[in-house]
């Protein structure tokens, strides 16, 4: 692909982070087509400028969609992506994670789509991490939820030894921002928000020194952009390399809130990792990407959004 405009299928795009895909993609003055089944995703994240169809990833309407569409490139945001829901229904887990993205992909192979952009998760493929996960480390997912996800990019691979379809896979970390839903596991910086705007406590489980990567939406919408014309064949993690704790999340944002909330002790949840982190020097040497956005300025810009109009 070079530098034209494409038309690109964003599957996902009124979701957090989809729709900052998707306003960025038409601001690069790419034609856009958004396929979302509003599930999690909401109306109100929608670009005007981007063509919406209300719909599953594995409804037929979207054969009819493909034939005439002919999309240059898809972007495969759509999934279930609550671990815990996972853990309680892996059939439903699958079958939008696995048997949704084998519709996307036997469509695209058959409508010559050249390339598939996937999101994938960083934050649950490695297990514990020691030091700084590398895109070579073994995998171990301990979810369902991990293990979809996983098999998705097996899948994907598998069409571009089969079919010459090109792909990049984007393994996020712990992704934060405007628009992330505070009603969710995956959302724990939104719900810290939600919880210091009102003044309420705010709980945290075990003693919160379990640590994450935490990456804001839009140095992964940069990367999202960057892989539309780099990146074949890879696989790569997209996070920050620092490793922060719950406390030190909390201390942060209570900090930028001004909010006199406080933390209250929760027991700990069994099977949650205690240290995740990811090593970007991959995406850093093939996309040319690196991650901009301090945390304490993206938590910041995250509560003031989360908090509304003062009045």
């Amino acid at each position: 692909m070079t530098g034209k405009s494409l038309h690109i299928l964003v599957t996902g795009g009124a979701g957090f982070i989809g729709s900052h895909i998707v306003d960025a993609y038409l601001q690069a003055g790419h034609r856009v087509t958004v396929v979302d089944n509003l599930s999690t995703g909401k109306e109100a994240n929608l670009s005007p400028g981007a063509r919406f169809v209300k719909a599953d990833i594995g409804d037929p309407v979207l054969g009819r969609l493909f034939a005439g569409g002919r999309f240059d490139v898809v972007n495969h945001h759509a999934a279930q992506m609550d671990v815990r829901r996972s853990v309680a229904d892996p059939a439903m887990d699958a079958r939008t994670n696995v048997l949704g993205l084998l519709n996307l992909l036997e469509l695209s192979r058959r409508n010559g789509v050249g390339k598939i952009i996937f999101a994938a998760s960083g934050g649950t493929y490695y297990g514990e991490c020691r030091l700084p996960a590398r895109e070579s480390d073994p995998p171990a997912p301990l979810s369902p939820y991990g293990v979809s996800k996983l098999a998705g990019e097996h899948y994907i691979r598998a069409y571009g030894a089969l079919h010459g379809l090109r792909f990049t896979v984007l393994r996020y970390g712990n992704v934060y921002g405007p628009r992330q839903d505070p009603h969710g596991e995956a959302g724990v910086v939104a719900i810290f928000c939600r919880r210091l705007s009102s003044g309420a406590s705010v709980s945290i489980f075990g003693d919160g020194r379990q640590q994450r990567d935490y990456v804001h939406v839009s140095d992964v919408v940069r990367a999202n952009g960057l892989a539309l014309r780099r990146g074949d064949g890879e696989s790569l993690n997209v996070g920050t390399g620092r490793a922060v704790s719950v406390n030190e999340l909390f201390k942060t944002l209570k900090a930028a809130s001004g909010s006199g909330s406080a933390a209250k002790r929760c027991p700990s949840r069994p099977g949650e990792l205690l240290r995740s982190v990811l090593n970007v020097a991959r995406a850093k040497k093939v996309l040319g990407w690196t991650p901009r956005v301090s945390l304490e300025k993206g938590l910041r810009e995250t509560f003031l959004y989360a908090r509304g109009p003062v009045s």
